[in-house]
């Protein structure tokens, strides 16, 4: 049973903060690393992209996996890993060859297993229902699990995507390959959190050419 907390208690509570800097800095202020992160938009709008960035910034703090359920490992993921660099993360990251949702509870229980999961999407993590979700999360406390999701009338899509927004401590929708970030890790001074993120210049410019990117 859950204990109540003095006033105090919050206010000395000690969190394990990255030290996210530059860019990263400006669009997610200074995150925890576990919980639940959300990626979404439509097809085509650069999220397997800012993902495969995501993950190869997280690198450099916790061990990362890529699980790819839509792509795996095929040409086109391959061309997307080499143009963002994935290679310089070296040991950091691992991929996931679409390992479902089973084999990767195995996997992550093991030891020295990843502490961060990119899910690349859940589109393709057929039947994955709001229950699964709280039971990932319930099991593996200290993990961060970022998913991937589509989206559908301004919402992130399937049904299940949307509950996971909800409860998001970063929420990020993808469009013309820019990314709008909403963090609650925001604190409110200028350049630490809430900063659009461009992820590919050439395109974002294309895609938005009234926008000062």
């Amino acid at each position: 049973m859950k204990r109540l907390l003095s006033n105090s208690d919050v206010t000395r509570a000690s969190f394990d903060a990255a030290p996210f800097e530059g860019r990263w800095l400006a669009s997610f202020g200074r995150p925890e690393l576990k919980g639940t992160w959300i990626i979404f938009g439509t097809s085509g709008s650069g999220k397997t992209t800012f993902g495969l960035m995501l993950a190869k910034y997280l690198s450099r703090f916790r061990r990362t996996m890529y699980d790819s359920l839509e792509q795996g490992l095929s040409y086109s993921m391959q061309m997307a890993w080499d143009r963002t660099g994935m290679k310089e993360a070296g040991r950091g990251v691992v991929f996931g060859d679409r390992i479902y949702l089973d084999e990767l509870k195995e996997k992550l229980a093991r030891p020295k297993s990843p502490q961060i999961v990119v899910i690349d999407s859940i589109t393709a993590m057929t039947g994955f229902r709001k229950s699964d979700y709280s039971e990932l999360v319930a099991a593996f406390p200290g993990k961060l699990f970022i998913f991937i999701a589509h989206e559908k009338n301004g919402a992130a899509h399937p049904s299940v995507a949307e509950h996971i927004r909800k409860l998001s401590d970063i929420k990020i929708y993808v469009e013309g390959y820019l990314a709008r970030i909403v963090s609650r890790y925001a604190n409110g001074t200028a350049g630490e959190g809430g900063e659009d993120f461009v992820i590919w210049e050439e395109k974002a410019a294309q895609y938005w050419p009234e926008k000062i990117l």
